[in-house]
C-alpha cells in the first residue's frame, strides 16, 4: 500500500502536517491563520481547495457544527462528538462506537469507503436543566 502523502503536492503535505500537529480540530481560518505565522504564504481559497482535495483522498474529515462553521481533522484521528444544539458545546467520545461495523456488499453497492464521521445532537446537561 503506498504512504498515505503519496501524491501529495507540497503544500497539501503542509496543510496535513499542521492538522496532525494540531490537539484537535481546526476550523479552515484558523489553519490558514497557523500557516501564516509559519511563514508559509498560503491563500484563505487555496487553504480550503487543498482541504477539499485531502478529503477527497480520504486524508482528512470535515466536520460542521450547528452554526454552520466546519473544522477539520485528520482522518487518522478517529473522533466522534456529542454536540449541543443551544449552546454549541462539543464532547469528544472516548471510542468510536461504529468502529467495527462493517457493511454487506448488498448495503455498499460496490462504495469503497474511506471514512466515517459521527456525530450526536442534542442538549448538554446544563442547556437541558435550564
Amino acid at each position: 500500500m503506498a504512504h498515505p502523502s503519496a501524491g501529495l503536492t507540497a503544500r497539501q503535505n503542509m496543510i496535513l502536517e499542521e492538522l496532525n500537529n494540531c490537539a484537535d480540530e481546526i476550523s479552515g481560518q484558523q489553519l490558514h491563520r497557523t500557516l501564516l505565522e509559519g511563514s508559509i504564504n498560503m491563500g484563505l481559497t487555496t487553504v480550503y481547495r487543498h482541504l477539499r482535495t485531502l478529503q477527497q483522498k480520504g486524508l482528512v474529515r470535515c466536520r460542521n457544527l450547528p452554526t454552520g462553521e466546519a473544522l477539520y481533522s485528520p482522518v487518522s484521528r478517529d473522533h466522534h462528538h456529542l454536540t449541543c444544539v443551544d449552546c454549541g458545546q462539543t464532547f469528544v467520545l472516548k471510542t468510536c462506537p461504529i468502529k467495527n461495523l462493517e457493511l454487506s456488499k448488498e448495503q455498499s453497492k460496490g462504495f469503497e469507503m474511506l471514512f466515517h464521521t459521527l456525530e450526536f445532537f442534542g442538549l448538554c446537561k446544563n442547556c437541558n436543566q435550564q
